[in-house]
């Protein structure tokens, strides 16, 4: 790790964990969400609505810190670009869990559960890996799992849509406006995964950076 003569601001660290922690918390709400009955996704809904208005309270946090510190523990741009990714992964579980509910659809496809259960793996991920950026140790073993999970959720993600757009000959068929619901879901979800990756790409570059 590159040597600093000047003391740097270490409260970075907690609040990066925090929100971290956040996202897990949000992430198993949305796995109860697309497990439930109908008439219980509102109720999680508004847990993860809930949450996501924390994850904006600590993203304002690190920026106020950041705008306010005149020496940061790295980059400002890689903190800046750690912040606003975490915040691009509350912000898409979030809106697709408002989506299944504003939607008023019945039972989902069984790809949007994977979806799900790699958004949680991530966030799991992400928040074991957020207390090691202040020494960073080991964080090899976060980067290159989480880069392996957003590729599995690709693969979930295609499989969705050749499900949606191209059904076999005994699946159900559904209607256009439903299939263009569930189409909208998973590209949300499409896009928290995504959000992981960046999440992933930046603590790479920061432990590079400071190597």
């Amino acid at each position: 790790m590159a040597f600093r003569l000047t003391p740097h601001e270490r409260g970075f660290y907690p609040l990066f964990t925090r929100a971290a922690e956040n996202i897990v918390a949000a992430a198993e709400e949305l796995t109860k969400l697309v497990a439930a009955e109908p008439s219980g996704r509102p109720v999680l809904a508004a847990r993860v609505k809930d949450l996501e208005h924390t994850g904006d309270d600590l993203t304002h946090e690190i920026m106020v810190k950041l705008n306010s510190v005149f020496v940061t523990p790295f980059d400002r741009e890689d903190i800046y670009r750690l912040a606003s990714s975490l915040d691009d992964v509350l912000d898409a579980i979030e809106e697709a869990a408002d989506r299944i509910v504003l939607y008023r659809l019945d039972a989902l496809p069984a790809g949007i559960s994977v979806q799900a259960d790699v958004l949680l793996r991530a966030a799991r991920a992400t928040a074991s890996a957020m207390p090691g950026l202040e020494k960073l140790d080991s964080l090899r073993e976060y980067w290159v799992p989480v880069n392996s999970l957003e590729d599995e959720g690709d693969e979930a993600y295609r499989e969705l849509l050749r499900d949606l757009l191209a059904p076999t000959n005994d699946a159900s068929p559904l209607d256009v406006l439903t299939v263009l619901k569930i189409k909208e879901i998973v590209e949300t979800l499409e896009e928290a995964a995504d959000a992981f990756e960046t999440v992933a790409n930046t603590v790479e570059s920061i432990a590079v950076k400071e190597a």
